[in-house]
């Protein structure tokens, strides 16, 4: 009894979904649920394949569902709430839905599963399929970027937390600023949360006081305050993360080291409702444009002129390097232990 009072409790306090009755009716039309764990309203990835999701649901007349999972406890009791609507597809967030994906796709079979930002399932089950990000080229690109840029030859980068794709962007990030100076030098930390835009703002301004005149900021709804202390602090620039970031920062935001979460959502989605499809595990990256290093418009408007013509001045080595990483003529190593 406890088991079901609890999980029709779940259902009443999952968005558009008023009662489990309604909730199993929406498999017909197929049922596409998008499960996020980290909170909207963030200007970025979130907001973007909450966007993403709706527009699949508008062009392939599917029911959509949007579920934000704030609690980890509730992980694994909304997978099979989805399963036992026969939800077509079920989209997921972040290496934390993981373990409750184990556990829960393969008792619903006929259910596809997408998890964005996941290492491989081993052993692979059949109806999950995961995305990975090469990210770190990109992060090449921001560092080598940001030296051209900075006055001082000094750069900084903050992080959400340390997780090893990201620690692997700060040794990237590393490696590209050396390729143009050995000496420039870089200083690297994490909020502890990819939520905490007042944390950030707190590192970002400790940074900015100093010599650091360029960060890489990769803490999603937290790269705010980074950008908050770069507005206002004259001359020091950020790499944001998201093309909403433009706007926040048109005059600080130089950049960004994009991860283009709603493409990879969109693609990704729009496979699983075709009839052939298979799990396992893909790669995005630099070469199908879902990951990507590119100048923010808005800052060659309103950025200082001198720090946009040195921008100018330095983009056609970015899109050489881009294109060599591409090519496989320029290895970009792949270090998840900072240096």
């Amino acid at each position: 009894m406890a088991r079901a009072l609890t999980r029709r409790a779940l259902i009443g306090g999952l968005a558009g979904f008023a009662a489990s009755s309604a909730f199993a009716r929406a498999a017909d039309p197929p049922l596409v649920a998008f499960i996020h764990t980290q909170a909207a309203g963030d200007n970025g990835v979130v907001d973007g394949m909450i966007a993403s999701v709706k527009r699949i649901g508008r062009e392939r007349g599917v029911t959509v569902r949007v579920i934000f999972a704030n609690d980890p406890a509730n992980y694994q009791p909304i997978l099979e709430l989805l399963g036992e609507a026969r939800a077509a597809v079920v989209i997921t967030t972040f290496q934390e839905m993981t373990q409750p994906l184990r556990a829960v796709a393969p008792q619903f079979p006929a259910t596809r599963f997408v998890q964005l930002y996941g290492d491989p399932m081993v052993p692979a089950i059949a109806n999950v399929r995961t995305v990975a990000y090469e990210t770190h080229p990109a992060s090449y690109l921001s560092g080598l970027c940001g030296a051209h840029l900075s006055r001082t030859g000094h750069l900084g980068y903050i992080g959400g937390t340390s997780i090893p794709l990201l620690v692997a962007n700060v040794n990237a990030m590393i490696a590209g600023a050396h390729s143009v100076d050995p000496a420039v030098e870089t200083r690297a930390a994490f909020v502890g949360s990819f939520q905490d835009p007042g944390k950030a703002l707190d590192i970002a301004d400790q940074m900015f006081a100093g010599p650091i005149d360029y960060i890489q900021a990769e803490a999603a709804a937290s790269d705010q305050g980074t950008i908050d202390a770069a507005n206002g602090h004259p001359g020091r620039m950020v790499s944001g993360g998201h093309r909403a970031q433009f706007a926040i920062g048109p005059a600080s935001v130089a950049a960004i080291t994009l991860c283009d979460f709603e493409a990879s959502l969109y693609q990704q989605g729009n496979a699983a409702l075709a009839p052939r499809w298979s799990g396992g595990h893909y790669t995005s990256s630099l070469a199908d444009g879902v990951v990507d290093f590119m100048p923010s418009p808005l800052f060659m408007q309103h950025g200082e002129p001198a720090e946009v013509a040195r921008l100018r001045a330095v983009w056609p080595l970015v899109v050489q390097t881009k294109r060599r990483i591409v090519a496989g003529t320029l290895a970009v190593p792949f270090k998840t232990q900072l240096v």
